[in-house]
C-alpha cells in the first residue's frame, strides 16, 4: 500500500455508505471520496445547517453525487434509535458503516442527555448503540465493513470501570483517552464476535494521526469564550507535526475500500510516531489488546444502552 491515495479507491457504484459526523474535517472527506467514487452516502450528523452545506460542496466536486442527510445525536440514545430506525426503513443494506464522528478534551464534565460523561457518551457508547441497531443492515451487505474512527490517544486511555462516567475526578484529556480507546476496543471486538460467528463483516479501526479538523477547537472551547491550552498547543506545533483533514481522512478510505484491508486491525498514516504521512498498519498499544478488557466492555455497553 505504498503512498495509498483516493486515487486507489476501488469503484463504489452500488455502495450504500453511513457515515456519522461526516458535515466537517475527516468525515466529510471521507464522504466526499466515497461520493465521487460513486458510493452513495448519508450523512448522519447533528448539526443539520452544516450539513447541508457538505451535501452542496460533495455536489458541486462531483454532480449527480447521491448524497442525503440524517438528523443524528449520538449524545441522545433516544435519537439514535429514531436515526438508525429511519434509516434501516429505507436502506436495502448497508456496506460501509463508519463510526467517525467525536468531541475532544471538554474542559468541564458534560452529561449526554443519558447521563454519561460527555467524550464517552459522544464518542463511545452513542457509536456503540447506533452499530448495534444498524448491524442487521450491515450484515445484509455482500461484503460490509464497519470502519471505527479511533486515535493516537488510546495508546494513554486507560477504562476506569470504576468510574467510567468520571464523577468523582473529571480531567479533559483522560477522559478523552479513555473514549477513544473504547472505540478501538469495540472494533476489535465486534470483529472477533464477527469470526467467532462466521459472519461476512470486517470490523476495522483507523486513526488519523495528527490532522487539523475542527475537532481541536470545539470541545476545547466548549461553555468557555477563549482558547484554551490545547488549542493554543495546536496553532504552534501544527505546521511542524500536522496534515490536511484530507490527507487524514486516508486511513478511514484505506479501511473502508482497500481489498487488503484486514479485519481486527487499525490503520493510521506512516510518518513519525504516525502523526501524518500515507495510510499502513497502525501499531495497536498492548494494553489494547487485552481480550477480557474487550468483553467486559461490550457486556457494561450493553447494561448502559439496552
Amino acid at each position: 500500500m505504498p503512498n495509498w491515495t483516493i486515487k486507489d479507491i476501488p469503484p463504489q457504484t452500488g455502495c450504500i455508505a453511513v457515515i456519522t459526523g461526516a458535515n466537517s474535517g475527516i468525515g466529510y472527506e471521507a464522504a466526499k471520496a466515497l461520493a465521487g467514487a460513486g458510493a452513495k452516502v448519508i450523512i448522519a450528523s447533528r448539526n443539520e445547517a452544516r450539513a447541508k452545506e457538505a451535501l452542496a460542496k460533495i455536489r458541486a466536486a462531483t454532480p449527480g453525487a447521491d448524497v442525503t442527510f440524517e438528523a443524528l445525536d449520538l449524545a441522545s440514545l433516544d435519537s439514535v434509535a429514531r436515526t438508525a430506525t429511519r434509516i434501516a426503513d429505507r436502506l436495502p443494506h448497508i456496506d460501509l458503516l463508519i463510526n467517525n464522528a467525536g468531541v475532544m478534551a471538554i474542559p468541564d464534565r458534560h452529561e449526554t442527555e443519558d447521563g454519561f460523561e460527555m467524550q464517552m457518551g459522544a464518542n463511545y457508547i452513542g457509536h456503540f448503540a447506533w452499530t448495534m441497531r444498524l448491524l442487521p443492515k450491515v450484515s445484509g451487505a455482500e461484503n460490509p465493513r464497519v470502519v471505527t474512527v479511533s486515535s493516537l490517544a488510546h495508546r494513554s486511555g486507560r477504562i476506569n470501570f470504576d468510574d467510567l462516567q468520571w464523577r468523582k475526578r473529571y480531567r479533559p484529556w483522560p477522559a478523552y483517552c479513555q473514549s477513544k480507546l473504547a472505540t478501538l476496543l469495540f472494533s476489535l471486538e465486534l470483529d472477533r464476535i464477527a469470526r467467532a460467528e462466521g459472519w461476512k463483516l470486517k470490523s476495522i479501526a483507523a486513526h488519523p494521526g495528527y490532522a487539523v479538523t475542527s475537532l481541536q477547537t470545539t470541545g476545547p472551547r466548549m461553555g468557555r469564550d477563549r482558547p484554551g491550552s490545547l488549542e493554543l498547543l495546536t496553532k504552534l506545533l501544527g505546521p511542524f507535526t500536522s496534515q490536511s483533514a484530507a490527507a487524514g481522512a486516508l486511513p478511514t478510505l484505506f479501511a473502508a475500500t482497500a481489498p487488503e484491508a484486514e479485519g481486527g486491525a487499525m490503520y493510521g498514516p506512516n510518518g513519525f510516531y504516525e502523526l501524518k504521512g500515507p495510510p499502513v498498519r497502525a501499531k495497536i498499544a498492548a494494553h489494547a489488546r487485552d481480550q477480557a478488557i474487550w468483553r467486559r466492555l461490550w457486556d457494561v455497553s450493553e447494561q448502559l444502552t439496552g
